[in-house]
């Protein structure tokens, strides 16, 4: 008869080659709960104003919910994770992978929503926020040395200036926050 402090040995099974280092980006989950906070508010908001007025009905109600639920897809983000040698950025129907250590090149794209595009020698691409690797020092400690590799290899063509200017503004802001959090500001 086993009584509950008795000691019994774990079993442990192996990770697969390559996913026990494999790191996420830490602020998704937030930004996934705010995206449907968001959504949530929009739907309430609506249904709450149609019911005052008087104009609530069941076809209007569907209307606010799809309405609500077109805002939740267009506010979700993007799951980028990084393992030893790929980046991938995981959308609602469908997961983009690029071998970073085989890039070619890292594009800025500017606009209304800033990105970071990377390819590689295998076609595929892959469109990053900046910021998830700003927030994220291990996805972006991955990035930089897979890309080191791409450049030293001769495979990594263009944007090594994107990349230089990026590593630039990373280690500035996290120069930054080191003298907010200790006071030296």
């Amino acid at each position: 008869m086993e009584h509950r402090d008795d000691t019994r040995s774990e079993v442990t099974v192996p990770h697969p080659h390559g996913t026990s280092s494999v790191v996420y980006d830490r602020q998704w989950a937030p930004d996934l709960y705010s995206s449907a906070r968001c959504a949530a508010v929009l739907l309430g908001m609506l249904l709450l104003v149609d019911a005052v007025a008087g104009t609530l009905t069941w076809w209007r109600s569907a209307l606010w919910i799809s309405l609500a639920l077109f805002l939740f897809l267009v506010l979700l983000p993007a799951r980028v994770s990084a393992g030893e040698g790929w980046l991938a950025s995981r959308r609602l129907l469908r997961t983009r992978r690029v071998r970073t250590d085989r890039l070619v090149a890292i594009r800025p794209r500017d606009g209304v929503a800033q990105s970071l595009v990377l390819r590689d020698t295998l076609g595929a691409r892959v469109e990053i926020d900046p910021e998830v690797l700003l927030r994220n020092p291990d996805l972006w400690h991955r990035l930089t040395e897979a890309a080191r590799t791409s450049e030293t290899s001769g495979t990594l063509r263009s944007g090594t200036t994107a990349l230089h200017q990026l590593t630039e503004r990373i280690d500035r802001e996290t120069a930054l926050t080191v003298f907010r959090a200790s006071g030296l500001e």
